[in-house]
């Protein structure tokens, strides 16, 4: 039996992925579909596709994605500014705050709309930096972890590691722009050190203060942007004092700013969302 979904493609400064709202079109087999529909020759193209659900344990909705490779991912930063965007004009919700269900937890979106109704751009309170797996790699006080080094293929890697509900591992280099991310980022993803492998964040420290940060997501590779490797940088960049508690992280596809409050430990992640086009793809059952 064929069944046509509808779909948005949208991105997070250029973090792009392929958005259902399953509450109209549900998905049976998400992970096939997400390698299908990413390819950028034969499919829809993007870095994965997210699913837009109903809310639980207090949330207004949820959201699942699934990585190009089928895979799925605990959180994404750009795509849940996304998905605010997307409940708020598509007349799902009028609320300007929004409680997102993920994998790694609710999290708070609050929307800043224009005087014409349109968002404009969204706050993600992400939560605090906390660690994750893998467990040895935990300082004896249970704080985050600096100056860790990595091992893997014969050299070593200096970073700090953080879990913003996803691993991440944030390496300082000289000049990020210049740095071998397609050749390194695959080697840290998979090293022992990592039992769930791991996203890896390249970052330089930039004269006006500013970080330019490359990443390698786990289970898509280079992307234009990763929003909780944004906020894993700017936490990484406090921790080693190379800049105080807000940042403005620019990476390929555009640049947030992150706030990790002193007040609370909570990170607080703003920056655009941009929807690119509507449309619709026929599956067979």
């Amino acid at each position: 039996m064929r069944q046509t979904i509808e779909f948005t493609k949208m991105h997070g400064a250029g973090n792009d992925y392929i958005y259902v709202n399953t509450l109209k079109y549900p998905i049976a087999d998400p992970e096939e579909l997400s390698r299908l529909w990413s390819d950028r020759h034969k499919g829809i193209g993007g870095d994965g596709l997210v699913l837009i659900g109903k809310g639980a344990e207090g949330a207004d909705f949820s959201m699942r994605i699934f990585n190009n490779d089928g895979s799925e991912a605990r959180m994404c930063g750009n795509a849940s500014r996304c998905i605010g965007k997307y409940l708020y004009e598509y007349g799902l919700t009028k609320q300007t705050e929004i409680k997102l269900s993920t994998l790694s937890g609710i999290k708070i979106l609050k929307l800043h709309v224009s005087a014409d109704g349109q968002v404009e751009s969204v706050t993600v309170d992400m939560d605090k930096p906390r660690l994750a797996v893998p467990s040895q790699m935990a300082t004896p006080d249970g704080s985050l972890t600096e100056g860790t080094v990595v091992a893997t293929d014969g050299k070593s890697y200096t970073g700090t590691f953080v879990s913003m509900g996803n691993p991440h591992f944030v390496v300082f280099v000289d000049d990020a722009e210049k740095f071998d991310v397609a050749g390194v980022g695959p080697t840290l993803e998979f090293a022992k050190a990592f039992p769930e492998r791991c996203n890896i964040e390249f970052a330089t420290l930039l004269a006006d203060g500013s970080i330019r940060m490359r990443v390698w997501e786990r289970g898509s590779g280079i992307t234009m942007a990763c929003g909780t490797g944004a906020c894993a940088t700017a936490v990484a960049a406090a921790l080693t004092h190379r800049t105080g508690r807000s940042s403005d992280i620019h990476m390929d596809g555009g640049t947030l700013h992150i706030e990790w409050r002193e007040s609370d430990g909570r990170v607080m992640m703003t920056g655009p969302a941009t929807k690119v086009f509507d449309g619709r793809i026929d599956i067979d059952h």
